[in-house]
């Protein structure tokens, strides 16, 4: 059980995320948007008010950043998103693939396109979403994947970014989230 916890303040939401320790020197706070209805809607609601104009479907990685493209999806009038799989299911034919490394998640791992996936992102516009985006490890997976597709990327969005991320300016977020040392 976590000592310490970060309040959050995002979207008209108040949350306490534990702070976790992920090395000996490095903690993050724990945002998990899996069934909270309330934060994935508004802040989907907030961040489809920043969508880059032009955008023809949005990608996002399994599996937190599922429910938010979801509902962004909706919130444009979009009938389909995209999601990047993290295996490959059966029903997925000539599937493409790239590795990622992310800050929460040990290792590589790899993510996975069907051909149908392809299909709809060839030769379109393609809005990166995630919930959280810090060292950009996931973002970098989700580009190479789209541009393997044929796909250009217009835009990076997440609901928070973490650590230095927060000062980039080439992407799209609603708060910053800092990082801690572990204790």
């Amino acid at each position: 059980m976590a000592k310490r916890y970060y309040e959050l303040h995002v979207a008209g939401c108040t949350r306490q995320l534990p702070i976790l320790n992920i090395s000996d020197t490095l903690a993050i706070a724990g945002f998990v948007i899996l069934g909270d209805t309330e934060i994935v809607t508004r802040t989907a609601e907030e961040l489809a008010k920043k969508v880059p104009e032009g955008t023809d479907i949005i990608l996002t990685a399994e599996t937190k950043g599922i429910p938010l493209a979801h509902e962004m999806a909706r919130a444009l009038g979009m009938k389909k998103y995209i999601v990047a799989r993290k295996s490959v299911k059966a029903y997925m034919e000539n599937p493409i693939c790239v590795e990622d490394e992310s800050i929460t998640t040990m290792g590589k791992q790899r993510l996975y396109l069907s051909q149908d996936d392809v299909d709809l992102i060839r030769g379109r516009k393609v809005l990166l979403v995630d919930d959280v985006i810090s060292t950009g490890g996931s973002m970098k997976a989700m580009k190479e994947i789209t541009e393997k597709a044929g796909g250009q990327v217009i835009g990076e969005a997440a609901i928070l970014a973490e650590g230095d991320a927060a000062k980039r300016e080439d992407i799209i977020f609603l708060a910053p989230l800092p990082l801690f040392e572990a204790e």
